[in-house]
C-alpha cells in the first residue's frame, strides 16, 4: 500500500467547493508533475496520476483567465498526455500512447486566449504582473503583499520607447527624477528621500563612490519593481525611501529575435537585439542574447553618449529540479559630465535650454562595465527549494568634470572648479542564499525564507581637485580650446572598503478567513575600511525588524498596514580622525487597500505613510568641529497606483503623490563670526522642506489597440506628466517652478512571412515644447528638461 501511495499522486481540494467559473491561473513552465500539483492547488480539481510516467516531462506556461479545465488542457499540449474525467472535478492523467495532441474526445477543443503567456514572454501585452518578489524574495501575489509595490513590465517600457530608468520610473507614484553625477548614473527620489543605488535581479548595484558611472542599460530589462518604503530586511543598507529592482530577460525554450533601429531629434541612433530559445533539442541547455549600440547626440550643446552593451545568458536545466544560470553583461561607454546649469537668485538661471556650463575639453568620461554572474536553485522537494547567487561587477572609468558651489552672479560669472578623476577602479563582489518552503501547522499555511548575504566593495579613486577653471560667464560662455593642465600637487588618492554581512528570516503566514500576516527580521553587520589611510573608519551592527497584516475579504479587495525599520548609511564611513557614530536608520508606519477589477485585469493600490529617517550627522553643539547623529527628517504622504486594462485594448497607467509634510525636523549648523571663525551652532535647516520634494506628483498613460479588422495592428497613445514647485536644495535657498508635459505615441504592427511581425512606431515626447527643470543634485546643479523630440523606430521580431 505504501508502495502505491509513493507512485500515486492524489491531489485532493480542501480549500472549498471547486466552481466551473473562470479564474486567474498562473503556473510557470516546470515538470510536469509539479505544475499540476500548482493547477490542483490555485483550482481545487483532484488530479490523479503515475508520478513515473510524468518524469522528465516540461509543461507549457499557463497564465491567465480561463477554466480550470482549459488550464489543465494548456498545460497538456504538446506533450504525450491526455486527460479523462473521472467524477466531478476529478480528472485523471495518463500517457495517450506516443500521441502528442489528446483526441478530441478526451479534452476541450484548443482554447486561444489573449494574454495568456509567461509572463517573461515576449507576446505579452499586460501592463501589470499578479505577482513580484521584490517585496517578499518569494514569488508572492500582489494582493496578498502588506506593502505598496508596483511593476513596470516590458509592455509598458516598449509603448514609451524607454531608454533611460529614471525617465521611465515615472509611471510609480512618489519616484521622482533626481539627477546624480552630472548625468552619468540613475538617481531617484522615493517618498520624498535621495537614492542613487539600484538592483539587479536582487543583487545591490550601488554607484561607484567618485561618481561618473554609468546609467543602467535598458536592452535586456524585463520588468521594473519597485518596493515603497524601507527594504532593509530583505536587502541590508538601503535607502529609506525603497528599493528599485530591475528583473532582466532570462532565456526561453520557444525561440525568439527581434531587432529594432530608433532614431530621433538631436541625433539620436540605438539599434538593439534580442535572440533566444533552446541549444538542445531537448530544452536542457537555453540561451538569452541581448545587444545594443546607441550613437547619440542632446539638445545640450557638446552632449553626446557612445555605448556598447552584450548581454548574454545560458540556463542548463540539470533536471526538472535544479536548474544552473550564467549571465554576463559588458558595456563600453563614452559620455559628457554634464553638471547643468547654476540658479541665479531664488530661481534657475535664465538661459537657453542648450548652454553647457563644464568644459568640453575635460568633461569627456570614458569606461568599461563588466558583471559576471551564476545563480542556481534546485528544489528539494514539493515544498522546499534552496538558491544561491555569486556575481562580481567590476567597473574602470574616468570622472572629470567640474563645479561650483554658489549661484551664479547677477552679471553672469560663474566660479568653477576642476574635478578631475581620471583613473577609477570600483570592484563589487556578492553572495547570496535563500532557502523557502511551504509549511502547515494546524490551519496556519507559512511560507519560510531563510537567507543569508554577503557583499565586498573595494573603491580606488585618483583624484585632482579643486583647482580654479577659466573664468566663465553664462551670458557669453567661452570654453577652452584643449584640455587643462593641473597642477599635480592637487592629486590625492582614496581607497575605501566595505564588507557587508547579513542574515534574515521572513514568515508569511496564511490564516483562516483569508488574513494574511508577514514577519521578519535581519541581522547586519558592516565594517568600512580607508585603505589609504589604513584604519576602520566604520564598524556597525543593526538589527531590522518588519512586520504586516493584510485582510482580503473578497477576491478584488484587500486592506492592509505594516511596519518596517530600516538600516542606513554609514555616518563616518569617509572619517579618518578616529570618530565613531551610529549609522542612519529609519522608520515607516504604512496602511493602504488594493483593488482587482476586471478579473484581476485592473489594479489599483492606494497608500498612506509616515517615514521618518534619523541619525543624520550635524555638527555637535557643544563642539562644532565634531559631528553628532542628530539630524531628523520625515515625510508623511498618499500614494495612489492604478495600472491594467480597462477594456479589451485600453490600457493606462495613472499615478498621485501628495506629500503635504516633507521636512528637516532636527538639524544644527554650523555659526560663523564676520571673519569666518567658527563661534558655534544653530539651527542649520531645520524646519526647512526636502529638497526636490514636490507636495503633488502625478502622470497619467493610457494606449489604444484597435480590434476591428479595418485598424488592427493600429495603436495611440498618450499621456501627461506634471510636478509641483520644489526647493532646489536643503537650505530652500531656491525654487524650481511647477510643470507639466505631454507625451503622444502611435504604432502600426503588421504580419510578415507568417510568423514574422513588423511595427513602426512614433513617441513625442513633451508635445508643446515646455521649458522645465527635471531637477537637481542637491546643491546648485540645475537639470534642463529636453524640448520637444521625436523618436521613431521600426522593430522586427518573431
Amino acid at each position: 500500500m505504501q508502495k502505491i501511495l509513493s507512485i500515486l499522486g492524489l491531489m485532493v481540494a480542501l480549500s472549498g467547493v471547486v466552481q466551473a467559473q473562470n479564474r486567474t491561473i498562473d503556473i510557470p513552465a516546470q515538470n510536469l508533475s509539479e505544475a499540476l500539483h500548482s493547477l490542483s492547488s490555485q483550482t481545487g480539481i483532484q488530479l490523479l496520476f503515475t508520478v513515473e510516467n510524468l518524469q522528465d516531462i516540461r509543461s507549457q506556461a499557463v497564465n491567465g483567465l480561463m477554466s480550470p479545465e482549459q488550464a489543465l488542457a494548456h498545460l497538456l499540449r504538446g506533450t504525450a498526455c491526455i486527460y479523462l474525467a473521472s467524477g466531478k472535478d476529478t480528472y485523471v492523467i495518463k500517457k495517450s500512447g506516443g500521441e502528442t495532441t489528446p483526441s478530441k474526445s478526451m479534452v476541450l477543443p484548443e482554447v486561444t486566449v489573449r494574454d495568456y503567456t509567461n509572463p517573461g514572454s515576449p507576446y505579452n501585452t499586460q501592463f501589470i504582473r499578479p505577482n513580484t518578489s521584490t517585496a517578499t524574495k518569494t514569488n508572492t501575489p500582489v494582493m496578498e503583499t502588506p506593502f505598496s509595490v508596483q511593476s513596470l513590465p516590458r509592455q509598458v517600457l516598449q509603448d514609451q520607447q524607454a531608454i533611460r530608468l529614471d525617465s521611465v520610473l515615472q509611471n510609480v507614484s512618489g519616484v521622482t527624477q533626481m539627477p546624480t553625477n552630472q548625468g552619468g548614473s540613475d538617481g531617484f527620489l522615493i517618498r520624498g528621500f535621495s537614492s542613487d543605488t539600484t538592483y539587479r535581479n536582487g543583487v545591490f548595484m550601488p554607484n561607484s563612490l567618485g561618481g561618473g558611472t554609468v546609467k543602467r542599460e535598458m536592452a535586456n530589462i524585463e520588468e521594473i519593481q519597485v518596493l515603497k518604503g524601507p527594504g532593509s530586511i530583505l536587502f541590508g543598507r538601503a535607502d529609506p525611501g525603497g528599493i528599485i529592482n530591475t528583473v532582466t530577460k532570462q532565456p526561453l525554450a520557444t525561440p525568439y529575435y527581434s531587432l529594432q533601429q530608433q532614431a530621433g531629434s538631436f541625433d539620436f541612433y540605438r539599434t538593439t537585439a534580442d535572440a533566444t530559445g533552446p541549444l538542445t533539442k531537448d530544452d536542457r541547455l537555453l540561451y538569452r542574447l541581448n545587444l545594443s549600440y546607441e550613437n547619440s547626440g542632446s539638445f545640450r550643446d557638446f552632449v553626446n553618449t557612445r555605448s556598447v552593451f552584450i548581454a548574454p545568458v545560458v540556463r542548463f536545466n540539470i533536471s526538472p529540479q535544479t536548474q544552473i544560470t550564467a549571465e554576463l553583461e559588458y558595456q563600453s561607454f563614452k559620455n559628457v559630465a554634464d553638471p547643468g546649469i547654476p540658479n541665479m537668485g531664488n530661481r534657475p538661471a535664465d538661459v537657453p535650454r542648450n548652454l553647457f556650463s563644464g568644459e568640453p575639453a575635460n568633461n569627456r568620461n570614458p569606461g568599461d562595465r563588466y558583471f559576471i554572474g551564476v545563480n542556481w536553485s534546485h528544489m528539494l522537494n514539493s515544498d522546499w527549494t534552496i538558491s544561491h547567487r555569486l556575481s562580481a561587477e567590476l567597473l574602470d572609468y574616468s570622472g572629470n568634470s567640474l563645479f561650483w558651489f554658489t549661484p551664479a552672479a547677477a552679471n553672469g560669472s560663474l566660479e568653477r572648479f576642476f574635478n578631475n578623476a581620471p583613473t577609477n577602479h570600483s570592484n563589487r563582489f556578492q553572495t547570496s542564499v535563500n532557502l523557502t518552503g511551504n509549511v502547515t501547522t494546524g490551519v496556519l499555511k507559512h511560507t519560510l525564507l531563510f537567507g543569508y548575504d554577503y557583499i565586498f566593495m573595494d573603491d580606488k579613486i585618483k583624484s585632482n581637485c579643486c583647482a580654479a577653471a577659466p573664468a566663465f560667464n553664462i551670458f557669453n560662455p567661452t570654453y577652452l580650446t584643449g584640455r587643462p593642465t593641473l597642477d599635480p600637487i592637487n592629486n590625492f588618492n582614496i581607497g575605501i572598503t566595505q564588507s557587508w554581512h547579513g542574515a534574515y528570516f521572513q514568515d508569511q503566514i496564511k490564516l483562516p478567513y483569508n488574513f494574511h500576516v508577514l514577519g521578519g527580521f535581519r541581522y547586519d553587520n558592516a565594517v568600512g575600511r580607508n585603505t589609504v589611510a589604513g584604519m576602520t573608519t566604520s564598524a556597525e551592527d543593526r538589527f531590522t525588524p518588519r512586520g504586516g497584516l493584510l485582510w482580503q475579504p473578497v477576491p478584488w479587495l484587500s486592506m492592509y498596514g505594516s511596519y518596517t525599520e530600516n538600516f542606513g548609511a554609514s555616518n563616518t564611513l569617509f572619517n579618518i580622525d578616529g570618530q565613531r557614530l551610529p549609522p542612519q536608520t529609519a522608520q515607516q508606519w504604512e496602511a493602504g487597500l488594493k483593488t482587482e477589477f476586471f478579473d484581476g485585469r485592473l489594479r489599483s493600490t492606494f497608500s498612506y505613510f509616515e517615514l521618518t529617517k534619523q541619525g543624520i550627522g550635524a555638527p555637535d553643539p557643544a563642539n562644532p568641529f565634531r559631528s553628532r547623529t542628530i539630524g531628523e527628517a520625515e515625510t508623511r504622504g498618499i500614494e495612489v497606483d492604478v495600472a491594467g486594462e480597462v477594456l479589451p485594448g485600453w490600457n493606462l497607467i495613472a499615478t498621485y503623490s501628495h506629500l503635504p509634510f516633507a521636512k528637516i525636523t532636527k538639524d544644527r549648523g554650523t555659526e560663523f563670526d564676520p571673519d569666518g571663525n567658527v563661534i558655534g551652532t544653530n539651527l542649520g535647516n531645520q524646519g526647512k522642506r526636502l529638497f526636490l520634494a514636490a507636495e503633488h506628483t502625478g502622470t497619467l498613460w493610457s494606449t489604444y489597440e484597435f480590434r476591428n479588422e479595418a485598424l488592427r495592428g493600429l495603436k495611440l497613445g498618450g499621456g501627461i506628466q506634471g510636478i509641483g514647485k520644489r526647493q532646489g536644495d536643503p537650505g530652500n535657498n531656491y525654487q524650481l517652478p511647477a510643470f507639466v508635459i505631454g507625451n503622444l505615441m502611435a504604432s502600426y504592427q503588421v504580419k510578415a512571412m507568417q510568423k514574422m511581425r513588423l511595427t513602426a512606431q512614433l513617441n513625442v515626447l513633451n508635445v508643446s515644447d515646455e521649458k522645465y527643470f527635471v531637477g537637481t543634485n542637491s546643491g546648485n546643479f540645475i537639470t534642463v528638461g529636453a524640448p520637444r523630440t521625436f523618436l521613431g523606430s521600426l522593430r522586427i521580431d518573431y
